[in-house]
């Protein structure tokens, strides 16, 4: 503010203006209004945790977004996840999954029928996972569908022949009711989004009894941590005994940059790490594991069959990844918390 007398600057100049940044909640209901319209979300209800999704082009190239809000006392929340479908090559050589251990989970995937469940935490890449084995074993001849929630990369755009649905809760349509209609259409391979209740276990139990491959997430901290979850949930042991035909387990961890030996440069931020990799822990059930599922033996007990049946666990590829210079033990610790054997 000036003086309008003798033209000097008033002294309150050197003070904060009590106005300054006062366009900025509005400006920020602009936006987030600007992007819930793009995802065709209602921009009339703030009150209220919403969903969206869009796809935006930045030069060339398209970029989908996934959009959240969340209500808070100060207003509306607002995360964008962007994913490049032109970035993603749905590769298991390119996620850094073993050869032998891809060729063994890949042996399971393409039986004729069986319950696969790939676990982890949110953000461990189980979804692309899953997405790259549907495009090892999808063909013109396979009838393959998934119900997911939400719907993350479309496949038709990476020339996959397969047919995507979303879980709609306002419309009724979950995972497991997806599942049942699904059924009715003659599948030979359904990927279920996730594992959230018994209703959805048991579903797709009984679908991988009656001559299909299913293929799901669950949320655990190790494979197999999986069995005793699924029997947590509901599940009866001797059904899951003779459904479940292979866990995969897996976690992410960042890459060490290796122009500048990890240390830390301006190209990779100066964290040392540039990209990830995958770590990876199968159980293949083999006969001596259905045993112990079936009589519903502990944790424990599973965890000594797995590794008798050659599973390798995530703190061991964790280490083997870091003696080959792909990361550090540091980061393997960070994203590997095993349970207490």
């Amino acid at each position: 503010m000036r003086d309008e007398h003798d033209g000097h600057a008033d002294e309150r100049d050197a003070e904060p203006d009590e106005d300054a940044g006062t366009e900025t909640p509005a400006l920020g209901a602009a936006v987030t209004s600007r992007i819930k319209v793009m995802g065709r979300m209602d921009i009339a209800e703030r009150r209220v945790a919403q969903d969206g999704r869009a796809t935006v082009t930045i030069g060339e190239r398209a970029v989908d977004l996934r959009i959240s809000t969340f209500p808070t006392h100060y207003g509306e929340r607002t995360v964008l996840r962007l994913l490049d479908p032109g970035a993603q090559r749905f590769d298991l050589d390119a996620l850094g999954m073993p050869r032998e251990l891809a060729r063994r989970f890949l042996a399971c995937a393409e039986r004729a029928h069986g319950l696969l469940l790939v676990t982890g935490p949110t953000g461990s890449g189980k979804t692309t996972t899953l997405y790259s084995t549907l495009r090892r074993i999808a063909s013109p001849a396979l009838n393959v569908m998934t119900i997911e929630d939400p719907i993350e990369y479309e496949l038709a755009t990476v020339g996959l022949t397969v047919s995507q649905a979303q879980v709609n809760a306002r419309k009724g349509v979950t995972f497991a009711t997806g599942l049942r209609h699904i059924l009715r259409q003659d599948p030979d391979v359904v990927l279920v989004g996730e594992i959230r209740d018994v209703e959805t276990a048991r579903m797709a139990i009984q679908s991988s009894l009656t001559g299909h491959v299913v293929f799901t997430t669950l949320h655990t901290n190790d494979a197999p941590s999986a069995v005793t979850r699924m029997i947590d949930l509901g599940v009866e042991p001797f059904l899951l005994a003779a459904s479940l035909s292979a866990v995969l387990a897996q976690r992410l961890v960042r890459r060490r940059h290796v122009p500048c030996g990890g240390k830390g440069c301006a190209e990779c931020l100066e964290t040392g790490y540039q990209g990830r990799t995958g770590l990876f822990e199968l159980i293949v059930v083999d006969e001596e594991f259905r045993r112990l599922i079936a009589r519903n033996e502990e944790l424990g007990a599973l965890r000594d069959a797995a590794r008798r049946g050659g599973m390798r666990s995530l703190r061991e590829e964790g280490e083997r990844l870091a003696r080959e210079g792909a990361t550090d033990l540091v980061e393997v610790e960070r994203v590997v918390q095993e349970a207490a054997p």
